[in-house]
């Protein structure tokens, strides 16, 4: 991990830096069980950003004006929070065309959110397909 990620993810309170650092070894994780390539881990927009050779990058914070919720984000301009809303609209909770949001007192739909990070993760060689060939 880079140290100005490293220096981000220290900077988040406690119990929120344990869900956001959960999070991103799901990312991690999906990654490497589908063989994405490597991960590219930076900051942008000063949030945690991941991104493989063929996707789109997603980012991951939590806002203190927001302090139940942590959310992970997506490219507006994709039509991935469409599909991950007509895929899981009864599990994740969205908010416009860019984010999922997560409340820090419920469990993580594992499922559902690892099937959104593998589309994300390789948008480019899914884009054209229906429903990103989920």
């Amino acid at each position: 991990m880079q140290q100005n990620v490293k220096a981000k993810f220290e900077s988040y309170p406690e119990n929120v830096r344990a869900h956001l650092l959960d999070l991103r070894q799901l990312i991690m994780a999906v990654a490497a069980d589908e063989n994405l390539g490597d991960v590219e881990e930076s900051l942008k927009w000063g949030q945690p950003s991941y991104r493989t050779k063929d996707g789109s990058p997603l980012r991951i914070d939590w806002k203190p004006k927001v302090p139940e919720e942590y959310a992970m984000y997506f490219n507006c301009s994709t039509r991935l929070v469409d599909t991950f809303r007509e895929l899981h609209r009864d599990e994740l909770q969205f908010q416009e065309n860019r984010e999922i949001t997560f409340n820090l007192g419920e469990n993580l739909p594992e499922q559902a959110v690892r099937q959104c990070i593998s589309i994300a993760l390789k948008y480019h060689k899914v884009k054209h397909l229906p429903l990103l060939g989920a």
